[in-house]
């Protein structure tokens, strides 16, 4: 604080600027002469006067309210500061920053899908984008009976509407409700563009909404794993083995104990088979061997092969007339 002209000279400024607020009304409506107004980078100031806007100022800097300010009011242009006379007005601060807000559902949402009375419960999670797109709107509707506006009262809006649009937007087209992930960008769009068109009514703007996971009950994700699995099966005897193995899981009840018999008996069997093929593959291999292995290196053996007769290094046996060599 300064001396000038025999008044405390003020700072008109949003000192402690915050993320998290949209709009800040400055605690007094008297501005002293010799006082200053303070605009920092992200905030517009406004100042009204009777609750109507006399005039916005979004340029940032220090200035003199008398000389820099009060001449671009509308119907404060001929006010002069007097000795006892301060200004009557009040000053609002805007921040002008896109505000990026989180979002989840905090109870399920119930999808309608065919053949399920009480419909599919869903959570969603994601993110939503804003800004101030008009401050004459935002001042008459909001700021004549706040003083301060924040990131919370928007999110509050926004989740007293989500459940509807979710439904809206989930249901249009025929979206597949088990495979909601793949359409969230179409979802999101179309939601994004509902809550603007109820938003604006405030002064406000939704500049995006993304849907970055959806979750189902765990029912239905177990389902849709099995179903997965099962679509690369392709054929009834694997499926059966997969139920089979499902059962396994379970092996304290009635139904896991019969299915460990039959696994372990197919088990068997199949163990049995396959050793029965290596033994014939086996044989068919030394047989091949044997008939194309050329009858003899040129050597001619002691006994014949076929008889036994010593063959006193004769090429032919002398008693069945096989070839030797």
């Amino acid at each position: 604080m300064g001396l000038f002209g025999g008044q405390f000279s003020s700072v008109v400024e949003w000192k402690e600027y915050s993320d998290d607020i949209i709009f800040w009304k400055f605690p007094s409506s008297e501005i002293k002469k010799g006082s200053r107004l303070i605009i920092r980078p992200g905030q517009d100031a406004i100042f009204m006067y009777n609750g109507r806007i006399e005039g916005i100022f979004r340029e940032e800097g220090n200035f003199d309210i008398s000389s820099d300010i009060i001449p671009f009011l509308s119907t404060l242009k001929s006010f002069t500061f007097g000795f006892n006379t301060p200004l009557r007005a009040e000053v609002l601060f805007i921040n002008t920053k896109e505000f990026t807000v989180k979002w989840g559902t905090k109870n399920a949402i119930n999808l309608p899908v065919q053949g399920l009375p009480g419909g599919m419960p869903i959570r969603a999670f994601g993110t939503f984008s804003f800004k101030v797109s008009d401050e004459q709107v935002l001042i008459d509707k909001i700021a004549g009976i706040k003083s301060e506006f924040n990131v919370e009262d928007i999110k509050e809006r926004v989740m007293s509407m989500l459940d509807m649009l979710m439904m809206k937007w989930i249901s249009k087209e025929g979206k597949d409700m088990f495979n909601l992930q793949a359409n969230a960008y179409d979802i999101g769009k179309g939601i994004a563009s509902d809550l603007d068109m109820e938003m604006v009514k405030i002064g406000i703007a939704i500049t995006s909404f993304t849907i970055q996971s959806v979750s189902y009950p765990e029912e239905v994700a177990k389902m849709q794993q099995k179903a997965a699995a099962q679509s690369m099966i392709g054929n009834v005897n694997t499926y059966t083995q997969m139920q089979m193995a499902d059962a396994l899981t379970q092996p304290n009840t009635a139904a896991g104990s019969m299915a460990g018999n039959m696994a372990g008996m197919q088990m068997g069997m199949a163990m049995g088979q396959m050793m029965g093929q290596m033994m014939n593959g086996n044989m068919q291999n030394n047989a091949q061997q044997n008939q194309a292995a050329p009858a003899s290196n040129g050597t001619v053996p002691k006994f014949c092969p076929n008889c036994g007769t010593p063959t006193n290094g004769a090429r032919f046996c002398s008693n069945c007339g096989t070839k030797l060599a």
